[in-house]
């Protein structure tokens, strides 16, 4: 199943220096937090000044994380764009895992100390601590959201969970940062008497709160009023799997670069309270959207009965999954099942030659064949259609196999799309065939 052609080859621009900078300031803010700690510690004597040093050094870093995760999850266009919702997202999830960790170390270590200071047991000094001292009630509850969310946020917990069920959960960390915020200013020894660091603390969370109400409410809700996006009509591409058309007004700002997803909120029953992230699956026109869809579980599956004329808010774009990761002039597609739908618009777009790896179960799950097809013909480019069945069209996902589809294959860029057990032999079988880590480019929407 192949087509055969070539195209104008165009060196890619150069690499962002965004994903690079931003572990840098991250990595730098926690030194500052360091520097705080140290030029308040005058001495330290005894086990009980030890453990409460820690206690406090891990509470300071433990506050500064959770306004660095929501930070990364705020959505801010520089660094979706330029690092990549995915790449963010396991970030914010290293990051939380971190942040639970400093809690619970912050908070066995002050009482520990405090409890060898006061020489009373630890149960008396805990109810000391949490019903004695200024807001320690509020942040002992903020305390038990995290440590809730970050059960939830288990790899074993999520499994068990929808997106979207999960997806609500985490909005208690804005509650659990809420109710630890005055613990930190009105408990800390860092900062009672030090204005400057109060005013620093302020300035740094305030400048977050006011990103997440900007880039997480405000902008949704005015694009949602300005484009006014409806359904127009409900397709099938392939079994399980459809397109929804949609149409609105000045949908040219909305800017979205071949590759990119947004997140839809449809208006319709069962449907209004989440968002999920579909990529669109043409090239955006300035009245015109699609996105193709595979049903995969409730909220996919319901996309099918949509009703023209159902209002539609999308977030976004978002995702670094574009043209400007590019390279090399030689690029290679390689998509598996529904990944196709993010590619589909770079194999329209992207200039030079570009050559496409599409694989499914059976050639009816091949969906949008025919738009390939045709976009294969018009620039003359290759396509490989490969799948288990039947037999003779199919290639394994190994080094071999690739390089056996994909003459000069180490010379490539790869965008690659599909679900993960796919991705990650895809991974394995390109790093084994000479491909370079940093041309593998890899944008998944598995939480």
């Amino acid at each position: 199943m192949t087509r055969a052609g070539r195209g104008r080859r165009r060196r890619g621009p150069r690499r962002d220096l965004v994903p690079v900078l931003v572990p840098a300031a991250i990595w730098a803010g926690a030194a500052g937090v360091l520097a705080l700690w140290w030029s308040d510690t005058s001495s330290v004597v005894g086990a009980a000044d030890w453990l409460t040093g820690a206690g406090r050094l891990t509470g300071l870093l433990a506050g500064y994380a959770c306004a660095v995760l929501l930070a990364l999850m705020a959505r801010i266009p520089l660094l979706d764009h330029s690092i990549g919702t995915d790449r963010l997202a396991r970030w914010h999830a290293w990051g939380g895992r971190c942040t639970v960790s400093l809690a619970l170390a912050h908070v066995l270590l002050i009482i520990w100390g405090y409890s060898l200071a006061s020489r009373t047991g630890v149960v008396a000094q805990t109810t000391t601590l949490v019903m004695n001292y200024p807001d320690l009630l509020k942040g002992t509850a903020g305390f038990l959201l995290f440590v809730a969310t970050g059960v939830v946020s288990a790899r074993a917990a999520r499994r068990k969970l929808s997106y979207e069920t999960w997806h609500y959960l985490h909005f208690a960390t804005y509650l659990a940062v809420f109710l630890t915020f005055g613990h930190q200013l009105s408990n800390g020894a860092d900062f009672v008497g030090n204005q400057l660091a109060r005013a620093a603390w302020y300035t740094l969370f305030v400048g977050v709160a006011a990103l997440l109400a900007w880039y997480r409410f405000a902008v949704p809700v005015r694009r949602g009023l300005r484009h006014r996006l409806r359904v127009t009509a409900v397709r099938p591409e392939a079994p399980g799997v459809v397109s929804v058309h949609l149409g609105g007004r000045h949908l040219h700002e909305l800017g979205g670069a071949p590759g990119q997803f947004l997140r839809w909120r449809f208006l319709a029953p069962g449907l209004w309270w989440t968002a999920n992230p579909y990529s669109l699956s043409a090239p955006a026109h300035s009245g015109h959207l699609r996105i193709t869809v595979k049903t995969a579980g409730g909220h996919s599956g319901a996309l099918a009965r949509l009703a023209p004329g159902t209002r539609v808010w999308a977030e976004g774009p978002y995702g670094g999954f574009t043209a400007k990761r590019r390279t090399a002039p030689k690029v290679l597609l390689l998509a598996g099942g529904i990944g196709i739908t993010p590619l589909r618009t770079l194999f329209e777009t992207l200039p030079g030659q570009v050559t496409l790896v599409y694989r499914a179960r059976r050639p009816e799950d091949l969906a949008l064949r025919g738009e390939l097809d045709a976009i294969a013909a018009r620039r003359q480019a290759v396509v490989h259609y490969v799948v288990d069945d039947p037999p003779r069209f199919f290639s394994p996902l190994t080094s071999r196999g690739l390089a056996a589809l994909v003459p000069d294959l180490a010379a490539h860029d790869v965008y690659l799309c599909g679900p993960p057990p796919m991705a990650d032999a895809a991974v394995r079988a390109l790093r084994g065939a000479g491909v370079p880590g940093h041309r593998i480019h890899h944008e998944s929407f598995v939480f």
